[in-house]
């Protein structure tokens, strides 16, 4: 995130679901606790500073298996997760939250990777996603992510 001055902009799938935007939380709604599951600390630094600064109370955890832990113990309203990580990576992190909370909403973050002709943020969209968001991104579109995926359904 850091380097979107550098990169070449790309369209981001998460924009362009075609769901209206969600405002972000108000004084005069409780603020919705996110979970944050990435291994780079400056990814989840810099996300944490974009939630907390759109209103979003924040918890993190640097692999899946941590992230999954936390999950149990904190009860998160919305989970993101990068997809490629040490440890318990996110495609697996996504199915076992999906287990024990069919309802769990959950954003897929990646820089990229694939495997073969398959596209990881797709792969997470299939088993779960509420929405996926490709690095680089803008903090508003991190922020639009995220309150598209917190609107009731």
């Amino acid at each position: 995130m850091p380097r979107t001055a550098q990169v070449q902009k790309r369209p981001n799938p998460c924009p362009a679901s075609g769901k209206a935007a969600a405002r972000p939380p108000t004084e005069t709604r409780a603020a919705a606790k996110v979970l944050v599951i990435d291994d780079d600390i400056l990814v989840r630094r810099t996300i944490s500073r974009i939630l907390e600064h759109g209103g979003y109370q924040v918890a993190l955890a640097e692999n899946g298996a941590k992230g999954a832990a936390k999950f149990r113990s904190e009860h998160p309203d919305l989970v993101i997760t990068d997809i490629i990580m040490p440890e318990q990576e996110g495609i697996e992190t996504i199915i076992e939250l999906r287990r024990e909370n069919p309802d769990a909403r959950i954003v897929a973050v990646s820089g990229g990777g694939r495997l073969g002709s398959m596209d990881f943020l797709t792969v997470a969209r299939k088993l779960g996603a509420s929405e996926i968001l490709r690095k680089p991104f803008e903090p508003a579109e991190l922020l639009g992510c995220v309150a598209r995926a917190l609107a009731p359904n």
